[in-house]
């Protein structure tokens, strides 16, 4: 299965929620994101921390590009070209980062990887927009302004596609608020795939949690 530049875009925003995601043993991680996908979400982002993150990045983009092709691979957390670089070759799909790096901006077009920089002003979306990013990632989204945060900057750039990190949880109350403002996408983590599931090593719980959390997004999405 390709996922090119515009399919991943499209599967980004058609899921609505982008499970954040990092564990060191790749087991862990594969059981967990198979939950995500059979839950209606295959775009995951795997978040970059710990050391070695990139080494299990890649054991679990290798499992998956046989076990199961829908799986999107993409890695957040990326501040600087050269680890955009490392993941990109190890076979992200796309990146996303807490702040605005023109450089990854580059390294991802150059090689038509959908990038998602951190912003929090109208005028870094602006100039992330001018650097080729289709959708911005608002962080942190709750300290940033939330939903009315969301609202103005809409009002002027209504073309604008955010996805905000931080502040967004699985819950009807802030699905609502966030997706009826006009995002596009939303990234969550540990309120989603919980360290409670986790421990319990409840696949099939995290599953249900991804599945409903879809659900919820398109009944609150703008329309």
């Amino acid at each position: 299965m390709t996922h090119d530049r515009m399919s991943v875009l499209s599967a980004m925003m058609k899921q609505g929620v982008i499970p954040v995601f990092y564990h060191p043993d790749p087991e862990v991680c594969v059981n967990v994101i198979q939950a995500c996908v059979n839950g209606g979400a295959p775009c995951i982002e795997f978040t970059n921390r710990g050391d070695f993150a990139a080494h299990v990045f890649l054991d679990v983009a290798r499992h998956f590009a046989k076990a199961d092709p829908r799986v999107v691979m993409g890695v957040g957390s990326v501040v600087d070209a050269p680890t955009a670089g490392i993941y990109i070759a190890n076979g992200a799909k796309f990146v996303v980062g807490p702040i605005l790096n023109a450089d990854v901006a580059r390294v991802c077009n150059r090689r038509m990887i959908p990038y998602s920089p951190g912003c929090g002003s109208a005028s870094e979306i602006s100039y992330a927009q001018e650097l080729g990013c289709e959708i911005v990632k608002v962080f942190p989204g709750t300290q940033v302004g939330g939903p009315e945060f969301v609202k103005a900057v809409l009002g002027p750039m209504p073309w604008t596609r955010i996805m905000p990190t931080g502040g967004v949880d699985p819950t009807e109350d802030s699905v609502k608020a966030w997706f009826g403002a006009g995002i596009v996408a939303a990234g969550m983590g540990s309120k989603l795939i919980t360290q409670d599931l986790l421990d319990a090593r409840d696949w099939a719980g995290i599953e249900t949690k991804v599945r409903e959390t879809v659900q919820l997004i398109e009944k609150y999405r703008k329309k």
